[in-house]
């Protein structure tokens, strides 16, 4: 099975459950959001990479011309089309495909934003710049995601925990390998906000149907790791724990 394929059938399947999660559908990052779209004209078109269940679409929605929801997982466009319709929010319509290749003209959007996707995506510096691609000149780019770690000990243990609860998750990458790839793609780009986020064990396991060794695994990772990385991650005794996100801006140069 390739990757992209791992991706939709590890998120198709649990659409339900990320419509739901509590981690998910709250938190200030999606007041950020709305309060950025709500500040605009409301004349823009957002593209939402690597939608999910649409929680930044539908908190973006209200305030702007359109959304489209863009996602690899048909199974979660269907539950992001389906709640939209139930909420009310006509600005919102739904595209399948990857963050890879954008099936959007030149200059189609003002914004592009993406929450909690771009750790699962093969290509993140390809798929910066077919964001670029896609932006309109001077066009903004909004991304939330979990951070990768400056100290390699705290970094590589969470790397590990997040492969075995989830097999299609590739990387969370540091900030400075967000800059470097933003700039790259032709971006002007900082760190904005950075917080972390409580994560309860069961549920984080159970939403994405982790199998049952593997949760094993991250049990005996996270008790056998050493008490510098614990106390870091604030690993509790049912080992329940904290990640670090971080909220990215940028601009397109040109």
């Amino acid at each position: 099975m390739k990757h992209h394929d791992q991706v939709a059938d590890a998120f198709g399947s649990t659409a339900a459950a990320y419509l739901t999660s509590a981690v998910h559908a709250s938190g200030a990052d999606l007041e950020s959001l709305a309060a950025t779209f709500a500040a605009t004209c409301g004349n823009a078109i957002v593209l939402d990479m690597g939608c999910g269940a649409g929680h930044a679409s539908f908190a973006i929605a209200p305030h702007v011309r359109e959304v489209v929801a863009y996602d690899i997982a048909p199974q979660m466009l269907a539950t992001v089309e389906a709640a939209a319709k139930e909420r009310g929010l006509t600005t919102i319509r739904t595209q399948q495909g990857a963050a890879e290749s954008l099936p959007f003209a030149d200059g189609t959007f003002d914004c592009a934003v993406s929450r909690m996707s771009a750790h699962h995506w093969r290509d993140v510096p390809a798929a910066l710049k077919e964001a670029h691609r896609v932006l309109k000149p001077g066009g903004r780019l909004k991304f939330i995601d979990i951070a990768g770690i400056d100290d390699p000990l705290h970094d590589t243990h969470i790397q590990a925990i997040e492969l075995l609860r989830d097999a299609s998750h590739i990387r969370d990458y540091r900030a400075d390998e967000w800059i470097a790839m933003l700039d790259a793609a032709g971006f002007d780009a900082q760190v904005t906000e950075r917080w972390r986020i409580p994560l309860e064990f069961e549920s984080w396991v159970t939403r994405i149907r982790t199998p049952a060794e593997r949760v094993t695994a991250i049990r005996s990772m996270w008790k056998s790791a050493p008490d510098e990385v614990r106390q870091y991650f604030g690993v509790k005794e049912d080992c329940s724990f904290e990640l670090d996100a971080m909220m990215i801006e940028a601009k397109r140069r040109g």
